[in-house]
């Protein structure tokens, strides 16, 4: 094996698929020649980079599939921005036990509070502990069940939703329920109870979600289900967009602009 030349090495690699390795062979042989490692740190040292590319793949695809909004990380929430949320509990939901035994996660409080960038962070944990997700909005789910329910394939949609390990749903409680859009909730809440997590955003409390659903017996069913195995979080702050119009300002000019406008049309 002495007279392996490279082309014969990334003939091989390739032939195991190991393509971390072969795009970074002479960088990463290099780098462990420097470092003096013995032949079974070296072999460590290769597989783990294959296994980190690996990772970074099935994560880049899951992520997609889930179909976030956008990206965030728990790293990159401003937890001194928001005294009422305790950062050791978050970061213990991010170890996703709650996931593994099917909990749900209730994330309420008002708008522009960092509810939607927790749900994001943490589904992406969960992707990371290879549970796979899917992110929807409430007003985009009900939709969903609506056409379903209309098209005669509600139990067909109903599996789809009921496949990931988590599903987020976000901003329940900024548009009202229709007629029956209550009642097609409750059976994807039911069909996943004790099965898959939910992890809920909301800016109304739990005693408002009658009105939420125009359903007061329908809600309660919801809850019973949903505060089972659960926990809620809910988060007292300003809204971060708010705070940042403040530090800039904007919010005092425009409030001195209603004030002149009030005076001079008086």
């Amino acid at each position: 094996m002495a007279g392996v030349d490279h082309a014969a090495l990334v003939g091989m690699l390739d032939r195991l698929k190991l393509t971390a390795i072969r795009d970074q062979l002479d960088t990463l042989l290099d780098e462990a020649a420097r470092s003096d490692m013995t032949l079974r740190e070296a072999l460590a040292f290769l597989v783990g980079r294959e296994i980190a590319r690996r990772d970074e793949r099935r994560i880049a695809m899951a992520s997609k599939m889930a179909q976030f909004p956008f990206v965030r990380e728990l790293d990159g929430f401003e937890f001194d921005a928001q005294p009422s949320l305790d950062p050791r509990q978050v970061r213990d939901l991010a170890e996703c036990r709650w996931v593994a035994h099917g909990d749900t996660i209730l994330l309420l409080g008002p708008p522009g509070t960092g509810k939607t960038h927790l749900a994001v962070a943490l589904g992406r944990e969960a992707i990371r502990r290879n549970y796979s997700v899917q992110f929807v909005t409430a007003a985009t789910l009900v939709a969903m069940l609506a056409k379903a329910h209309a098209d005669g394939a509600l139990d067909k949609q109903l599996a789809l939703l009921s496949r990931p390990k988590l599903l987020i749903i976000d901003e329940l409680g900024y548009l009202p329920f229709e007629a029956n859009a209550a009642h097609l909730f409750f059976q994807l809440v039911s069909r996943r109870y004790e099965r898959g997590s939910i992890l809920l955003t909301s800016n109304r409390s739990v005693g408002e979600w009658g009105e939420v659903f125009g359903d007061p017996v329908v809600a309660t069913a919801i809850l019973d289900r949903l505060l089972h195995h659960s926990t809620v979080i809910t988060i007292r702050g300003d809204s971060y967009r708010l705070r940042e119009k403040r530090r800039s300002g904007l919010l005092q000019k425009a409030g001195a602009s209603i004030r002149e406008a009030e005076t001079t049309t008086s």
